[in-house]
């Protein structure tokens, strides 16, 4: 959804005598719109040069700022669905209410400061939550990497699959001279194995080797030795074509759990825990954001009004919402009752910043454009 916050010059000096006239030419007689009244505080802006260098600023800072938002809210959408956008707060309020009832958040910002220092507070702001995003984001997608290896394991061949998961924990002899190794055997080779495995190292114990499970290719085999000659015996194994995979036992904690279900149910587990913190600092982090884009917008629409209209501040604002297909007829109207052809000190469209500037440039009163999708 888009919205318009539009700064119309004052008719016949008065704000009521444009705000109705607006009412009657967009929304009550031919319905192209619906419109809130935008309350914007006159700020410390200092002299025109400052203004001049507010607005190359503004323009660019906005477009960052608008880019954190659209991050925070793609991650929302991502882990939570499209239509988790629709219930997004700002302020307690949904996002269109907040910006239909917008409010200068004067503790936040107060207005006695200058606006630089408040773009400074803003930018400031964003760049935190921009750098906090960017860490949790990595957090999940470390875990849900972490799952995917996992379920590919899981999935796979019993040379790439973990085997915490089919052997069971009673079976294993680990004691101070004894220990269990597993070994991972082509079925083409289980003949072979039988015959030597016996011979491959000093001290292993007799007939210890156990058919632990199997699949379409390969058969896992357990053998027991003596735990002085672990390192030997993988060696000579690996010579012989046979893979020794590493045990790792579960958690005490999970022993009374399925013994296949162990790695992943925990991946699982850290995951949805992952997603469910990520989701609720999301959504927070979105509210500040959305409102530092918010109060940036307003300040760019004092800073452009001033410059479009002149000094003191005259001028009425609004937040407009488009109805839809109605956009160009909008406009249309819009430039028919409050077009003004005065641009008191803007630029010739030459510097640096002139191509994002270009949505101020382009209609004859002050338009900016706010995304909350």
């Amino acid at each position: 959804m888009v919205y318009w916050l539009v700064s119309l010059p004052l008719l016949k000096g008065r704000r009521d005598h444009t705000w109705e006239l607006l009412q009657e030419k967009t929304s009550y007689g031919q319905q192209l719109s619906s419109n809130a009244k935008l309350e914007v505080p006159e700020l410390r802006v200092g002299t025109i040069d400052t203004l001049l260098a507010h607005s190359d600023d503004l323009a660019k800072m906005t477009i960052g700022t608008e880019a954190i938002v659209s991050k925070i809210r793609r991650t929302i959408t991502d882990i939570a669905g499209p239509g988790a956008v629709a219930s997004l707060k700002v302020e307690n309020l949904p996002v269109e209410s907040y910006l239909t009832r917008f409010r200068w958040d004067e503790p936040k910002f107060p207005l006695r400061r200058p606006v630089k220092e408040t773009l400074e507070k803003i930018t400031e702001i964003m760049a935190h939550l921009e750098d906090d995003l960017k860490v949790k984001v990595a957090e999940y997608n470390t875990v849900k990497g972490q799952i995917s290896a996992a379920l590919r394991k899981a999935g796979g061949s019993l040379a790439v699959r973990d085997i915490s998961g089919v052997v069971t924990p009673g079976s294993v002899v680990d004691s101070e001279n004894l220990a269990t190794l597993f070994v991972v055997v082509s079925k083409y080779s289980v003949k072979e194995w039988e015959a030597c495995y016996e011979k491959l190292c000093d001290f292993v114990v007799p007939r210890s080797s156990k058919h632990v499970t199997e699949d379409q290719d390969y058969v896992l085999m357990s053998v027991v030795l003596f735990r002085r000659v672990v390192d030997d015996f993988k060696t000579a194994a690996r010579v012989r074509g046979f893979q020794v995979k590493e045990y790792v036992p579960p958690a005490p904690e999970a022993v009374n759990a399925p013994p296949s279900e162990l790695p992943l149910a925990q991946l699982r587990a850290e995951g949805q825990a992952k997603q469910a913190a990520l989701e609720a600092w999301a959504r927070t982090a979105y509210g500040e954001a959305f409102g530092c884009y918010m109060h940036m917008s307003v300040i760019r629409l004092f800073v452009e009004s001033i410059l479009r209209y002149g000094l003191p501040p005259q001028f009425q604002a609004a937040v407009v919402k488009p109805l839809p297909k109605m956009e160009a007829r909008l406009r249309t109207a819009l430039a028919a009752n409050f077009g003004t052809d005065v641009a008191y000190w803007k630029d010739d469209g030459n510097t640096a910043a002139g191509a994002l500037s270009s949505e101020i440039d382009q209609y004859p009163y002050v338009s900016l454009s706010v995304h909350t999708d």
